[in-house]
């Protein structure tokens, strides 16, 4: 190998206090694992004898623990964007002892290019293989790598074992020039390639490559249970029954879905589904029920950023790669998540609100307006230029003590002009054509608890006149109650 061959501990001493760095991976797939372990180790060194040492991070989506649990935990982070999941990280940004810039996941690696956001100094990447001249065999994970990679100035190679190198053909590396030289995305259909199976690097940045033989760190998603079931089951039915209407080619279209318990559901009901025709998916996170609808015939195709799988699916397919690959492609975000691609190829897009409110808009991100919770991910990407957009969510949370839906949302993600369809284990809202007192009627009847309707009809009661009625001054209602009390069943209007 052409490249030097050196520990972690050895390249974590290559990065200075206010460097930037950032890392391969999409979710925990792909992600370093080492590096960031020893750079951890280092910062709490550091910290202990009264040094500065924090770093700006820069990731596809989240990580594993080892890059955003172990930097978090060390208060090594200065700055992080554009989405991560990690309670560590999470209580940093609360606490603003890291700063965090929530972004469209399509948009960060042209943010870089453009010169919006500081340029890294480094590119931290994982690897299944890597030839003498640059060539990079990408892992499960993809997102920003070939932006960094170009950008930064240098480049450390993790080179994890545990990974094939037979998952070479898997990736579809393109990245778009900027403007005013940018054409069209050549992606017409989901299986459609437009750039190479490798990354390219530089070799000249290449300063060492550490070897490792890890798995990647993502843990069995939360079973489903007779909500999210029910939830899925909702979703499935009325996506049938758009096909019966006409409204959906009786093809089909390509499925977008967000990641998680819900999502999970969502796609089983749908497979189950006689009346849905085996489909393609095009997103972000090709999780463990897609893989298992593959194999059962009813995802015909899957594009995605990363093979977010549990580890024994994940083995389960690089056992089976002769059988799988030509069904799995992986890209960067930037074409994965591409507004251009989703509004070309129609997709019907299924992600998860935190909370909703009687108008259809959503709230992703802030739990009661202030606590980040994860980011916006790709959920914009996908909702304001889908074919069809889909939100679900639970209709009560805290075992009843909240509501998902609320007169107005505490934090707007989602604006009711990219809403489509809400759908709760309650049941159904189509808000397509509806004017907001309709949408309101139709998400309370529909989507609501049957704790909480009353109080949300007493409140449409309250609004004051005009095309949206709002009651200002009690908008907020149910978060305030919820603060004071911890329940918002115990919200009373009369004191609003």
């Amino acid at each position: 190998m052409a490249f030097k061959t050196i520990t972690a501990e050895e390249a974590a001493k290559l990065i200075k206090n206010d460097d930037v760095i950032g890392f391969s991976g999409f979710t925990a797939a792909g992600c370093p694992k080492v590096v960031t372990r020893a750079l951890a180790a280092r910062a709490e060194e550091e910290h202990a004898k009264g040094n500065p040492l924090k770093v700006g991070i820069y990731t596809g989506a989240s990580t594993g623990d080892s890059i955003d649990g172990a930097l978090a935990r060390a208060h090594a982070v200065k700055f992080r964007s554009p989405y991560q999941s990690s309670k560590d990280m999470r209580t940093e940004l609360n606490n603003h002892d890291a700063h965090y810039f929530d972004l469209h996941l399509s948009e960060l690696a042209q943010y870089l290019r453009y010169g919006f956001l500081p340029r890294p100094n480094w590119a931290i990447i994982e690897a299944a293989d890597i030839t003498d001249d640059g060539k990079i065999i990408l892992t499960s994970g993809v997102g920003i790598t070939p932006t960094i990679a170009r950008l930064a100035d240098h480049i450390i190679i993790e080179l994890n074992r545990y990974h094939p190198k037979e998952t070479a053909g898997m990736h579809d590396i393109y990245e778009p020039a900027d403007p005013p030289y940018r054409k069209e995305i050549p992606v017409y259909s989901p299986s459609d390639r437009t750039g190479k199976p490798y990354l390219q690097a530089e070799p000249s940045k290449i300063v060492g490559i550490v070897e490792t033989n890890l798995p990647n760190e993502i843990g069995a998603f939360t079973p489903t249970d007779e909500v999210t079931e029910t939830i899925g089951s909702n979703v499935a039915d009325f996506l049938s029954s758009e096909i019966r209407a006409g409204r959906i080619p009786a093809s089909f279209l390509p499925v977008q879905s967000g990641v998680g318990n819900v999502a999970n559901a969502v796609l089983g009901a749908m497979g189950a589904n006689p009346g849905i025709p085996p489909f393609d998916i095009y997103t972000e996170v090709i999780q463990d029920s897609v893989i298992k609808l593959m194999l059962e015939g009813n995802v015909k195709f899957a594009s995605g950023c990363s093979l977010t799988l549990s580890t024994p699916v994940l083995e389960s397919v690089y056992a089976s790669l002769a059988e799988l690959k030509p069904r799995l492609l992986l890209r960067p975000q930037e074409i994965s998540n591409s507004p251009e691609v989703a509004r070309r190829l129609g997709l019907i897009s299924i992600n998860t609100a935190l909370e909703a409110d009687i108008f259809g808009n959503i709230n992703s991100t802030h739990v009661m307006g202030t606590k980040m919770m994860n980011g916006i991910g790709g959920s914009g990407d996908f909702c304001r230029n889908a074919f069809l957009s889909i939100f679900t969510t639970p209709s009560t949370a805290k075992e009843g003590k909240i509501s998902a839906i609320v007169p107005m949302v505490s934090h707007l993600d989602h604006s009711e002009h990219s809403v489509k369809i809400l759908i709760t284990e309650q049941g159904i809202a189509d808000l397509r054509g509806k004017a907001p007192a309709q949408r309101a009627k139709a998400i309370i009847t529909n989507c609501v608890a049957p704790e909480y309707r009353t109080l949300l009809e007493d409140y449409l009661k309250l609004g004051q006149k005009g095309h949206t009625p709002q009651q200002i001054s009690a908008a907020l209602g149910f978060h305030d109650t919820f603060n004071k009390t911890g329940d918002m069943r115990n919200t009373n209007w009369s004191k609003y």
